[in-house]
């Protein structure tokens, strides 16, 4: 089984190869996935990290608050997407 990690208040630059490498040194890291804007392309600063059960909480422990690229990182267990009501 997997656990799905947010990671928000990204540096605009970061780069999926980046957030892999930080998130590896505390764990297998299964999926990187950064968001970006579906009209611009440019990035949204968040994104989700998908690891192994065993290794999520160390490195959400671990990296909440860390300090990348001069922002403090915000981590913590991803939420199930609420279903959004249909527009007209």
């Amino acid at each position: 089984m997997s656990k799905s990690i947010y990671v928000g208040n990204l540096p605009w630059d970061a780069t999926e190869g980046q957030i892999q490498n930080l998130f590896a040194e505390h764990g297998e890291v299964l999926s990187v996935k950064l968001v970006s804007d579906r009209d611009t392309g440019r990035a949204r600063g968040f994104g989700f990290v998908e690891m192994a059960d065993a290794d999520a909480p160390a490195a959400i422990e671990a990296l909440d608050n860390f300090s990348l690229g001069g922002r403090a990182l915000r981590v913590n267990e991803a939420k199930p997407k609420e279903p959004r009501p249909r527009r007209y």
